[in-house]
C-alpha cells in the first residue's frame, strides 16, 4: 500500500503546511525534480515578522491582518502578511542556489495568479494542487485561471487528491513509531 510518487510529494506538501503562520488557508508546497526534492514552502511572515498565528483578532477570532484592517477581497494580496507557499519555495531554492527549471510543484491549494505567474516565470513544468482554489466569483477567476495556465505553459496542471486507501495506510504511520520491526526477530 505504498503511496504513488505523486500522492508521496503530496503528503509531504500537506506535512509542510503543519508550519504555515496564516489563519485564512495554510498551504504547503514542494518542488521536485526526478523524484528528489528540491525545496519546500508554506505560507507565512516574512523572517522577523509577526505572525499572524501568534494574536488574536479583538473578538477572540483567529487574526488575520488584512481582515484586521477591513481590506477588500479584490485587494487582499497587497496587504496580506503572508508570502505564499509556492514563493516561498522558489525563494528557498534561489537562497540555496538549486536549479528548478523543468521542476514538478506539489500544493495543498491550487495556485493563485500571482503565484500562476511567479511558477511560469521560473519554468515550472508541471502543477499538481489538492484543494481547487474557491472565490466569491467563481465564474470569473474560472476565465481568467484557465487563461493565464494555458499561457504559462504547464506540460500538466491537475488537481491531486490523496487516495482513502492510501490515507488509510499513512495516518496510522505518523502517529506511531514508525521504524519498528515488522518482522518478528529469528
Amino acid at each position: 500500500m505504498r503511496p504513488s510518487w505523486d500522492e508521496y510529494f503530496m503528503l509531504i506538501a500537506k506535512l509542510v503546511s503543519t508550519r504555515s503562520t496564516c489563519n485564512s488557508r495554510p498551504t504547503g508546497a514542494v518542488l521536485v525534480q526526478d523524484r528528489q526534492i528540491l525545496a519546500t514552502g508554506y505560507n507565512g511572515s516574512m523572517p522577523g515578522a509577526p505572525h499572524c498565528t501568534d494574536q488574536v483578532m479583538p473578538d477572540g477570532s483567529p487574526y488575520c491582518h488584512r481582515r484586521a484592517l477591513s481590506i477588500a477581497d479584490a485587494d487582499k494580496y497587497n496587504f496580506c502578511r503572508a508570502s505564499h507557499a509556492e514563493a516561498n519555495a522558489i525563494a528557498q531554492a534561489a537562497r540555496h542556489g538549486v536549479a528548478i527549471k523543468g521542476a514538478s510543484l506539489y500544493v495543498t491549494l491550487e495556485p493563485c495568479y500571482v503565484c500562476i505567474k511567479l511558477l511560469a516565470t521560473a519554468q515550472i513544468d508541471k502543477v499538481f494542487f489538492e484543494l481547487a482554489y474557491d472565490s466569491k466569483d467563481a465564474a470569473r477567476d474560472a476565465h481568467w485561471r484557465r487563461e493565464a495556465v494555458q499561457e504559462a505553459g504547464f506540460s500538466v496542471y491537475q488537481q491531486l487528491v490523496i487516495s482513502p486507501d492510501t490515507l488509510q495506510h499513512v495516518v496510522p504511520a505518523l502517529a506511531a513509531s514508525t521504524s519498528r520491526r515488522r518482522l518478528i526477530s529469528a
